[in-house]
């Protein structure tokens, strides 16, 4: 798939401007092919989008709020009328396969910017008297919104258009793996007619352009998703300025199947969770725990259901995983999956041999007899790699399921669904699915431990963007 036909320059102060400086190069992932470039911004770069940025807060923030849910709302028109060339940018650029691109990577931030909108309109920034004070929530002021790779659109338009709404100007600084898809976004807001500088981007790397936004004195709030430990690097970074900083990091989420379960359908709904997008989501499911005696047939579905997961073109509608985004990423997993052979776990599917032909492709990969001690249970892979762990008792699945730095993500499953929520409760986690729930865009979203802090979406998301002033009379 081609790249888009917008302009792939900085957008700063209403203006898509471009240098003559290096460029870095955007692969497509299935086919090794240089598909785009984008300027590698400065940090000159950096501090004219946030001076930009500064200088229109004062007037957007004193925008009626009527006329910022009509600006945002505009933007979601925007992203509802290109919505086919949206998915396809991220098929190329990502390489996640088109129909989950189409139905959840497109989808979802539609639907978390309606789900933010409606918060506004059901009263979530009226004020509140609580005795002789009146308490109201007011804008943080340049908020600087750094973004993954893997959601692509997801996580910028869950920070920008929260962010807006609640009378912020933005400064967005997308993935240099994938800056296509954040090409269009700055093209859908640049058509919403918004002042200038209210939105900006700036293209580049996060040690570049990411600390220099990090550190500027003038950005009042850093909204981060990506790594733990890039995010460790952007707190520090904020810390110098006691600036806010909302951090989505990473996840090694448990998938806990109790002794009253179906087996089988748990396995295979958490098989397609961690293979979801080809392995790389931050809340994927890549620990499933299982009774002890059922081990082995917990195995079996697994690397079963993983037989039908068979690399191809990402761009075809029959292909159900794609290919790791970059060389690096390949290999990164990889790696982790000869670690697991090396400490000792059972390979029941998949492997490290490479896949014929061009593309950074992974073999699915469910291993068996994993302890809590090894790398692979304990380390976020980021890629279609499943560890199928035994517990004794409950009590033994809450304490391997806790047992991480981590987190983001988990669920249980279980015929008693009483005893499945008392087990969700104990489970120390941003977000706990029961059963296979469907996942809520209007449900706050956000870790526990060093999967973050701050949560995205719904009224919790848009709370995150504002400060709390009370005035006595």
């Amino acid at each position: 798939m081609a790249a888009p036909t917008v302009s792939t320059a900085h957008f700063v102060n209403g203006t898509f401007t471009d240098d003559a400086g290096e460029r870095i190069d955007v692969v497509n992932p299935a086919t090794e092919e240089v598909i785009a470039s984008v300027p590698a911004g400065t940090p000159e770069d950096a501090d004219a989008a946030v001076r930009a940025a500064a200088s229109a807060f004062e007037a957007w923030a004193a925008t009626p709020l009527g006329d910022r849910v009509a600006a945002v709302r505009r933007i979601n028109d925007g992203l509802k009328a290109r919505a086919g060339e949206l998915a396809e940018t991220i098929v190329a650029e990502v390489g996640t396969p088109i129909v989950f691109a189409s139905k959840v990577q497109v989808v979802n931030p539609v639907g978390i910017t309606e789900g933010v909108l409606a918060e506004v309109e059901a009263g979530a920034f009226d004020p509140v008297t609580v005795g002789n004070s009146t308490i109201v929530r007011e804008p943080i002021g340049v908020v600087a919104a750094i973004t993954p790779w893997n959601f692509p659109l997801q996580q910028m338009v869950a920070k920008v258009t929260p962010a807006l709404v609640a009378g912020n100007t933005v400064v967005l600084k997308p993935s240099e793996v994938a800056p296509l898809t954040a090409a269009l976004l700055a093209q859908i807001i640049a058509e919403a007619d918004l002042p200038p500088g209210v939105f900006n981007m700036v293209h580049g790397t996060g040690p570049v352009v990411g600390e220099a936004l990090a550190a500027h004195p003038l950005v009042d709030m850093v909204s981060f998703t990506g790594s733990t430990r890039a995010g460790r690097r952007v707190a520090a970074v904020g810390a110098e300025t006691v600036k806010k900083v909302a951090l989505e990091l990473g996840g090694k989420s448990a998938s806990v199947v109790l002794d009253d379960a179906d087996l089988s359908r748990a396995v295979k709904i958490t098989v397609a969770n961690c293979f979801m997008n080809n392995g790389q989501a931050c809340s994927a499911l890549t620990r499933l725990l299982v009774p002890v005696g059922r081990h082995d047939e917990a195995v079996e579905v697994a690397a079963a259901a993983a037989a039908k997961y068979v690399p191809g073109d990402p761009s075809q509608e029959s292909t159900r995983i794609g290919p790791s985004v970059s060389a690096a990423q390949r290999d990164r997993v990889v790696e982790y999956i000869r670690k697991g052979v090396e400490e000792g776990a059972t390979l029941a599917a998949g492997g490290p041999e490479p896949v014929d032909g061009v593309g950074y492709f992974v073999r699915p990969t469910v291993f068996g007899d994993v302890t809590p001690d090894m790398t692979i249970a304990q380390e976020e892979i980021f890629g279609p790699v499943l560890v199928v762990m035994p517990y004794e008792d409950e009590a033994d699945a809450i304490r391997i399921a806790n047992g991480t730095q981590y987190g983001l993500a988990a669920a249980v499953f279980g015929a008693d669904v009483d005893r499945a929520r008392s087990v969700a409760g104990k489970l120390r986690a941003g977000q706990v699915d029961i059963n296979g729930a469907a996942f809520n865009t209007a449900a706050p979203f956000g870790g526990f431990k060093q999967s973050g802090n701050g949560r995205e979406f719904g009224r919790y998301g848009l709370e995150e963007f504002t400060e709390l002033k009370s005035v006595q009379a």
